[in-house]
């Protein structure tokens, strides 16, 4: 069985209603640079400590960069040395969806974009982290986009 993935799942969210944002696959690929079409459309991960934001401390809102829909707030942000940037919730329940993921032969959940369906990365919980929610949803930056909040 193939990997789902959100270009092959198409516009459809896992509990059957449709994306508020949907396209072709050609217009996400005219519309996103190969390696942000390669991670929020073939279920890519970005290589780890590369992304512009691993390391920020720049408050604002992340947002999908396929649909510029809200996913997480700065103040949920923690340093984990993943290599990706990490949170403990999403903005809200709402603004993501969940999957199971088998890819690598071993149970995850991949979290995607509840607007759009784009693949952010996974969720992991248990690691043990001091955060409130023991959840590390761990999230490729090339998915996203930052909007300061005002100073």
């Amino acid at each position: 069985m193939a990997h789902s993935t959100p270009a092959s799942d198409g516009v459809v969210r896992p509990d059957g209603t449709p994306y508020a944002v949907a396209k072709d696959e050609s217009d996400w690929q005219s519309d996103l640079t190969p390696l942000e079409y390669h991670v929020l459309r073939e279920a890519g991960t970005e290589a780890p400590f590369v992304g512009e934001y691993t390391d920020t401390k720049t408050q604002g809102i992340y947002r999908c960069r396929a649909c510029s829909a809200e996913l997480f707030r700065s103040d949920a942000k923690f340093d984990s040395h993943c290599g990706w940037p990490s949170f403990y919730a999403p903005l809200a329940k709402d603004s993501v969806v969940y999957l199971e993921d088998r890819s690598l032969g071993r149970l995850r959940t991949e979290v995607r974009c509840a607007t759009c369906g784009g693949h952010l990365g996974h969720v992991f919980e248990g690691e043990g982290y001091g955060t409130p929610t023991d959840l590390r949803y761990c999230i490729n930056s090339i998915s996203m986009t930052l909007e300061p909040l005002p100073e």
